[in-house]
């Protein structure tokens, strides 16, 4: 497999990012609301509140979504074969969208439960990606 192409740093994603070097699964949360939020960012998307704080989480989910890919995508060779993107709705709330491996391509479905697995990336953090529970 190549080398996958890397997620960019941004100051509201840095905490993220920095808990994936210790391989710790943390979101951002609303304390105004009590909401967790995703995607990373300054304000809570429900009450425009701007007291986040982050809170650590199993980061276990259901497929909420799966699209199976038979091109290369980015970071990717045609010899890495298939792979899967999935919409994931977490348990805690929110839906993130990543991969699922450990499994064939076409045995992700929607309903299905997911487990938090990381892959490693060149400096450190790491990926978070889903298994099969």
């Amino acid at each position: 497999m190549t080398a996958r192409r890397e997620p960019t740093l941004s100051d509201e994603a840095r905490p993220f990012w920095d808990a994936t070097r210790a391989q710790r699964f943390v979101l951002p949360w609303c304390t105004e609301c009590d909401a967790a939020i995703w995607y990373p960012r300054a304000t809570c998307a429900r009450c425009l509140g701007d007291a986040i704080e982050w809170r650590d989480d199993e980061g276990n989910g259901t497929v909420y979504a799966a699209s199976v890919h038979s091109r290369p995508g980015p970071g990717r060779e045609a010899e890495d074969g298939p792979y899967v993107v999935v919409l994931v709705d977490l348990d805690a709330g929110v839906r993130m969208m990543s991969n699922v491996v450990g499994c064939p391509p076409e045995a992700v479905h929607a309903g299905m439960r997911l487990a938090l697995a990381w892959e490693p990336l060149s400096d450190g953090r790491h990926l978070p990606v889903f298994r099969p529970a």
